[in-house]
């Protein structure tokens, strides 16, 4: 299936919404499908985290990060996204600025995992749930 596709260029009319995806399942054909669930094609993942038990807290941590940057269209420093997350996190890692360092594909749990290794290197994801609570994730990198 994976081969008709690359023979045919990706321009059937299918294509064409998900057309930044196509590009990473060509390039990681050999990852076992890793590619078709949406994950990318990386196998590990730097990131920062801000995690709240509360939705109210983790929209007041965004806002913050959406008033000095996001809303300009700017990315969030890794540094001021720290203070942030020293501020807003309930999770161990806040008092690290929500660093996580290098973790790799199957470590982290369903949606976050899912977000880690959709978000490409610079961006700040908008908030979301898992079964720990909200979270905002900054992806600082990506190898294999």
């Amino acid at each position: 299936m994976g081969k008709d596709a690359s023979k045919g260029g990706g321009k059937g009319k299918g294509k064409q919404a998900a057309s930044g995806s196509d590009e990473n399942a060509s390039k990681g054909k050999g990852k076992a499908g890793k590619a078709a669930d949406g994950l990318g094609t990386c196998t590990y993942v730097k990131a920062r985290h801000i995690l709240c038990e509360k939705q109210g807290k983790i929209n007041e941590a965004y806002k913050k990060l959406q008033d000095g940057w996001l809303s300009n269209g700017d990315k969030v420093p890794p540094a001021e996204f720290a203070k942030v997350a020293q501020e807003y996190s309930e999770c161990p890692s806040g008092k690290k600025g929500g660093d996580l360092g290098w973790f790799p594909r199957g470590k982290m749990a369903g949606p976050f995992q899912e977000v880690a290794f959709n978000t490409p290197v610079g961006v700040t994801s908008a908030p979301f749930k898992s079964t720990h609570g909200y979270h905002i994730i900054l992806s600082e990198g990506r190898k294999n």
